[in-house]
């Protein structure tokens, strides 16, 4: 059995993977953390991990960047792997995850669901193909208005696993609105959409000469985010130090 704190129990995420857990008899959640305190769960609830003192083999993060930093050093102090979901972090805290990961486990993945992490695989293997033909690559993100990070951390992930396909040598253009002129040939255009209870839409977009091919991944509910993260936490339980993602977890 796999003792889990849930790091932002009283958010969207934190209440879909509780109940998530509640069906699954190989992991229990044993304590929460969350800066609002209690929401009468059967376990206790620490206002932050500086007050936590119940043991735990792995902790699942949904919270907020501005957490990330305490989290990490909880984390590589007691020795406890950690599922890092939260997204829009700076480059100073990328850093800092590479440095806790060299001390603990750390699996950080911008979406926890099986349908992305595979789109990302096929993107890898189809984006050569189309930038040689002189195909024009897009993405296109809609969420729902509470999200507070812009592009979302999805859609930089399915932009790097193009980039990184293609020798890292695309640029990744936000807004074309102060410019006048033709668009490069190796740039990424990524747009995002932001209203309503939209929970994630992705679409790359390959656009040729009189042809354009779409691939989409559609998260019709949380619970997706919630079950990827529930195995990710099962996998890294009892790992040694390194930086994972969720293509490890699938593998």
């Amino acid at each position: 059995m796999t003792k889990m704190i849930m790091h932002g129990c009283n958010g969207r995420m934190g209440k879909v993977i509780i109940d998530l857990v509640k069906e699954d008899n190989d992991i229990e959640v044993v304590a929460g953390v969350d800066a609002f305190g209690d929401n009468n769960y059967d376990f206790p609830v620490y206002r932050s991990l500086d007050e936590c003192t119940t043991d735990a083999d792995v902790i699942v993060d949904f919270s907020n960047a501005s957490a990330v930093e305490g989290l990490l050093n909880y984390c590589t102090a007691k020795n406890v792997p950690v599922v890092l979901c939260s997204t829009g972090l700076s480059e100073n805290q990328l850093k800092m995850v590479k440095e806790a990961s060299s001390k603990v486990a750390v699996l950080k993945s911008a979406n926890m669901s099986v349908g992305v992490n595979a789109l990302i695989k096929v993107l890898k293997e189809v984006s050569p193909m189309f930038a040689a033909a002189g195909f024009d690559i897009e993405i296109v993100e809609k969420h729902h208005n509470q999200k507070l990070d812009s592009p979302s951390g999805t859609a930089i992930a399915l932009a790097d696993s193009i980039n990184e396909s293609l020798n890292n040598e695309m640029d990744y253009v936000y807004d074309r609105s102060t410019r006048r002129e033709k668009r490069p040939q190796k740039e990424i255009g990524i747009s995002a959409v932001r209203g309503g209870t939209i929970v994630g839409d992705h679409d790359v977009i390959f656009a040729g000469h009189d042809e354009v091919v779409t691939l989409s991944h559609r998260a019709y509910s949380r619970a997706i985010f919630g079950k990827g993260a529930i195995e990710a936490a099962k996998f890294l339980a009892g790992k040694s130090a390194g930086l994972y993602d969720m293509s490890d977890v699938l593998a």
